[in-house]
């Protein structure tokens, strides 16, 4: 029993320890980050919304002829 919780307490000092190495963004790089993103999720949507259009059409000629 008494390994368990040291092993416990040697898991969790290490998680502090490596907690305090770890640089966090700042608000400005976070809200530049996350308008990346969603430009990224916006300009993918449009892409295969276009993919989708151009497909249909080329299928439906198809089954046309």
């Amino acid at each position: 029993m008494a390994k368990k919780k040291q092993k416990k307490d040697s898991l969790v000092k290490g998680v502090k320890q490596e907690m305090k190495k770890v640089r966090w963004p700042g608000v400005k790089e976070v809200v530049k980050y996350t308008f990346a993103t969603l430009g990224f999720c916006i300009l993918l949507a449009l892409f295969f919304m276009l993919l989708n259009a151009i497909l249909s059409s080329v299928l439906s000629f198809i089954r046309g002829l």
